[in-house]
């Protein structure tokens, strides 16, 4: 099948999946040839010509030609169904009556339009959204933006704000207003009325309404309240003080050690990100490759990030305290800073991440193109 798909790309066929070599096999053969044990699966049979019409609620009448859609296989030699048909059969004995998913989908619905006639089942209501976008317009990407729920929460962002902010994407309430409860959306919102123009998730923009809910909502003790079930409680100072402890010579000290404790993020510059006798460009493989690493771990505690760190330093042949230098002015914001290992466990995966994601952008970042080399290169 690889062959056929490299040959189909090559003479820029419209379907470039499949070349139904096997589409017109007779049913007896078909069925001779199962019995007699050769591997097989099910493929759809779609039609050559013609188009395949469905509706969008946001962009009404959608075409799309038969003939880019390829003989979807939908049953596995395995015995297991695909997702194309597992999908149309469990939505349709759930008795799902909308299909609200992202745009990068809609080329699947002819597919589905089939099967659903096939079965001879009324088919869902479909609803497209539009990606959301980095200020840069590229897709929303853990790359450029924070896309865990851990991250917001640890950065000390209202779930409030929050919720409120990603109902601006692709929406707006009738009288312009950016900030409102979710009551107030569910009492305006129709799907219909979402824009497909591009949204964009910006992080200034969601720091803005955060504050907003934090100055306008919040008395004085209700937001002493918030920030002791933030990050000011004795169990999270508990563990701050557990890492610091050793750094520290006057009880003031503690606010220089521990504030990076008690922030979204730190100030970096290319100073503090250097590698002595290492160019720019072998520093951001050296990060990338660290971020693949601790992205892969299960368990985030101080011997785990040691090990997957150990591993960064063969691969690059470093000794670990080179490896860690950048680290430091990356999470910590600083080469005098409490111990690497034990503040990164303190301050979380998904904190720790995103600070290294910053950092490669300080340094310039990794192009796309790049960013594949390194795959293939690095990627565990």
């Amino acid at each position: 099948l690889d062959e056929v798909r490299k040959k189909l790309i090559a003479e820029k066929a419209p379907n470039r999946g499949y070349d139904r070599k096997c589409r017109d096999i007779p049913p007896e053969e078909a069925k001779r040839r199962i019995a007699a044990g050769e591997p097989y699966v099910i493929r759809m049979k779609v039609p050559l010509q013609g188009e395949c019409l469905f509706n969008d609620m946001l962009r009404g009448e959608v075409k799309k030609d038969w003939a880019s859609i390829d003989d979807q296989v939908i049953m596995k030699a395995d015995g297991f169904p695909t997702y194309h048909l597992a999908v149309v059969v469990d939505d349709h004995l759930m008795k799902i009556s909308h299909i609200i998913r992202g745009e990068e989908w809609i080329n699947s619905v002819p597919k589905h339009v089939l099967l659903y006639e096939d079965f001879g089942w009324e088919p869902p209501v479909y609803c497209h959204l539009p990606l959301l976008r980095n200020p840069d317009k590229s897709k929303l990407s853990k790359r450029k933006n924070p896309t865990s729920i851990n991250y917001y929460r640890k950065a000390g962002y209202l779930p409030e704000a929050l919720l409120n902010y990603l109902g601006m994407m692709g929406w707006h309430m009738p009288d312009g207003s950016e900030k409102f409860t979710i009551q107030q959306m569910i009492d305006n919102f129709k799907l219909e009325d979402i824009s497909l123009g591009s949204p964009v998730f910006d992080r200034a923009k969601l720091r803005w309404l955060n504050g907003r809910y934090i100055r306008e909502d919040n008395t004085v003790s209700e937001l002493s309240q918030k920030l002791q079930s933030w990050a000011i409680n004795p169990e999270y100072v508990s563990k701050v003080a557990a890492v610091v402890a050793s750094r520290l010579e006057t009880l003031s000290d503690w606010g220089y050690f521990t504030a990076m404790f008690f922030s979204d993020s730190v100030p970096v510059t290319e100073d503090l990100l250097a590698v002595k006798d290492m160019e720019k460009d072998q520093v951001l493989e050296l990060l990338q490759v660290t971020l693949w690493k601790l992205e892969k771990l299960r368990e985030w505690n101080n011997l785990a990030i040691s090990a997957a760190l150990k591993d960064v330093s063969e691969i690059f042949q470093l000794k670990l305290k080179a490896l860690t230098a950048p680290l430091y002015g990356a999470i910590c914001g600083s080469r005098v800073a409490p111990p690497l290992f034990d503040s990164m466990e303190v301050l979380g995966s998904d904190l720790c991440r995103t600070r290294i994601s910053s950092a490669i952008t300080v340094l310039g970042g990794i192009s796309g193109k790049k960013l594949k080399k390194l795959e293939k290169k690095y990627k565990p």
